[in-house]
């Protein structure tokens, strides 16, 4: 085994490191993450560290770390980076001649012991710093005066002491230190990417049904087009929303086409489910003819631009019994002992409708496929994938395709639907996901809620990064079916919270919460069929709701940062407050939220806030301005709330320092 010498200074425990510096960390451009390392020497001699972080142009950049903890000798530093691209970092352990020298100084002259001796050698300390780095006239200036005080016989020793340890020497030796045996850790990838990779409000569509219509005296639906799809989208750009994201838009198959609610058979005018890809209209490179061109599609993704909005479509890796790489490459698929082609189970789940492929027999003829539909959809404007199913697929394939995209489309973001076991989510993460879904749906109680938000701001933020659903066009959780309307504003305003990245499906505005019998999904489920909401009719919607989570959203940039969450304590079992703080420029940005886990039912409560967590001392009190009432009131380190369906659910709050008038 090779082993890598420890060098002169001890340098050891650098995080963030994924699968030991295999894999990059990850962050976005001005995303704020501590490096820290753990950096010691032996005997009593002073060290310092320094994070040196390597630009994509090979530039290097040097930000001094602080020691957190003597005892244990952890040293850490804030880093961010300015610019997309591969980035690196590495931690420098050094030896500290100036600290040493400024520690037994001050013991032994202030005991009169050796003071001329250590008079001597500080200024000689100050010398090798002078001679060790270029520095300018002023900052030489600061070094040469301390070096001509400590000499003074003139003064006494106390004044001569006090000119080699001013507040202008030590800073100065702070930004340029002397350093000494320096030592490096190893080098470790760093990924740097644009916002929307870790921020961003994502709202759900099919667009068959934006636009559907009954034909009462034909008999059958009219399905809805790209163009009549666009008319929803000034409608979403107005709740404040940056990503819309459309179900899979290509040909549906006809054979085992499933019927409304998941039925095995289909009457002649249902749909299909569009997650069951191909028929002889063609493939996972065309467009559905029902929703018009490519043409039709390039126009709804320019008028989405013009909006503000990007367009994330879904990769789904499905086909259809018809789907045209069934008769060209049956390689493709799974071929049983009778000679039929396999199709999708999960036990005892049965997809007739699908056939999944299979990637032992042609691996290079499906990948290089693959790659071939997802060129059209870029040239086609789409930078972001919502990829269906992922955790069915070697990963091998996405490290590989991910990577190869970024090679020429380095600000494509893929999203990866995995409610899988963590460990492959984690790995989908690790191999080039930028975000995941996560099981959010499923946790309601404080102390879930708590430990998972925990878990995915901690070391996993490395590399993971969560979008929060309340629902999906597949998951409508119990909890979510025998809530009433606080309680879907309450989840739509944690989901906005917790996580920079969040999602609503197309109807969470009308509280659709029937389920199917037996089934942790909506009655009469979009998939199987149109759904026409006849949104200009609807009198009573969330919609104004969800706008005012948005703009809370984007006023406030520590609401667009995952690693900063903090969690505070309410005596309530069923009450939950977290805050986030980030500073921005010249000022700090400090958002509280308090929420009534069970809204329904109005509940008191005390909470008890961790002051240093907001950057406030433990006596301070503070304006507290609720974003979603408007209402403030004066708060410190303990509140009274009351939280429930006849009032807001939820408190957002703004911490505001106290006498700031508010308008």
């Amino acid at each position: 085994m090779v082993t890598r010498p420890i060098g002169r200074i001890a340098v050891a425990g650098v995080e963030p490191v994924v699968e030991h510096g295999a894999r990059p960390a990850k962050s976005v451009i001005g995303e704020e993450f501590d490096v820290t390392a753990t950096v010691f020497r032996e005997g009593h001699e002073s060290v310092g560290a320094t994070v040196v972080l390597t630009d994509p142009a090979g530039r290097a950049h040097q930000v001094p770390m602080t020691r957190v903890n003597a005892g244990l000798d952890t040293w850490a530093a804030t880093a961010s980076a300015g610019r997309a691209g591969m980035w690196s970092y590495r931690v420098e352990g050094w030896s500290d001649p100036y600290g040493t020298w400024h520690h037994d100084a001050v013991i032994k002259i202030g005991a009169a012991v050796d003071v001329e001796l250590m008079l001597e050698e500080g200024a000689r300390v100050l010398e090798r710093a002078v001679a060790g780095m270029d520095r300018t006239g002023e900052q030489v200036a600061a070094l040469t005066g301390a070096i001509a005080g400590l000499r003074d016989a003139g003064r006494t020793p106390e004044e001569r002491l006090s000119a080699g340890v001013s507040a202008g020497v030590r800073a100065e030796l702070r930004e340029r230190p002397l350093r000494e045996h320096v030592t490096a850790s190893p080098e470790h990838p760093w990924l740097v990417e644009r916002e929307r990779a870790l921020y961003g409000a994502w709202y759900e569509l099919f667009p068959r049904s934006e636009g559907a219509w009954y034909d009462e005296k034909a008999g059958r639906w009219h399905s809805g087009t790209f163009a009549t799809a666009a008319r929803r989208l000034d409608a979403v750009a107005a709740m404040g929303f940056d990503v819309v994201y459309l179900t899979p838009i290509h040909p549906i198959g006809r054979v085992h086409r499933k019927g409304r609610n998941n039925a095995l058979h289909a009457e002649a005018a249902d749909p299909g489910s569009p997650y069951a890809i191909g028929s002889s209209a063609g493939g996972h490179d065309t467009v559905h003819p029902d929703l018009g061109t490519l043409g039709d599609f390039d126009a709804f993704v320019a008028y989405a631009g013009r909006l503000g909005l990007e367009v994330a479509l879904d990769l789904a890796l499905n086909c259809a019994p018809d789907h045209p790489w069934v008769a060209a490459h049956p390689e493709w698929f799974t071929t049983r002992a009778d000679g039929s082609i396999a199709y999708a189970e999960n036990p005892p789940k049965k997809y007739q409708d699908i056939y999944p492929l299979n990637f032992d027999n042609d691996p290079e003829g499906l990948y290089a496929e693959i790659r071939r539909i997802v060129q059209v959809w870029l040239d086609h404007g789409v930078a972001i994938f919502r990829v269906d199913n992922p955790h069915t697929k070697p990963l091998w394939l996405w490290e590989r395709l991910i990577a190869d995209v970024a090679a020429e489309h380095p600000d494509v973001i893929w999203l990866a639907e995995a409610f899988t076991r963590p460990p492959m989510m984690h790995a989908l993460a690790r191999v080039g996901f930028q975000q995941s879904y996560t099981y959010y749906a499923w946790r309601h109680t404080r102390e879930e809620l708590t430990q998972y938000g925990s878990d995915l701001a901690g070391p996993a933020a490395a590399y993971m990064r969560p979008n929060f659903w309340p629902t999906t066009h597949d998951i409508l959780t119990p909890y979510m079916q025998r809530g009433g309307p606080a309680t879907w504003k309450m989840r739509a305003a944690l989901a906005a919270t917790l996580s920079p990245s969040y999602g609503i499906y197309s109807g969470y505005e009308l509280i659709e919460s029937v389920a199917r019998p037996g089934a942790e999904e909506q009655i009469d489920n979009e998939k199987y069929e149109y759904k026409n909401r006849r949104w200009d009719d609807r009198e009573s919607t969330l919609a104004p709701y969800l706008t005012k989570l948005n703009e809370i959203r984007r006023a406030h940039p520590a609401l667009h940062r995952l690693r900063n969450l903090r969690f505070h304590h309410a005596d309530d079992p069923h009450v939950l407050v977290f805050s986030k703080a980030r500073r921005v420029y010249d000022r700090d940005d400090v958002v509280i939220v308090v929420t009534n886990l069970e809204p329904e039912q109005t509940r008191d409560s005390w909470i008890h806030l961790d002051m240093p967590a907001l950057g406030l001392d433990p006596h301070d009190h503070f304006v507290a301005h609720d974003q979603i009432s408007g209402e403030h009131w004066n708060w410190s380190e303990h509140n009274f709330v009351r939280l429930g369906a006849a009032t807001e659910p939820v408190h957002v709050i703004e911490v505001r320092p106290e006498g700031v008038t508010l308008r």
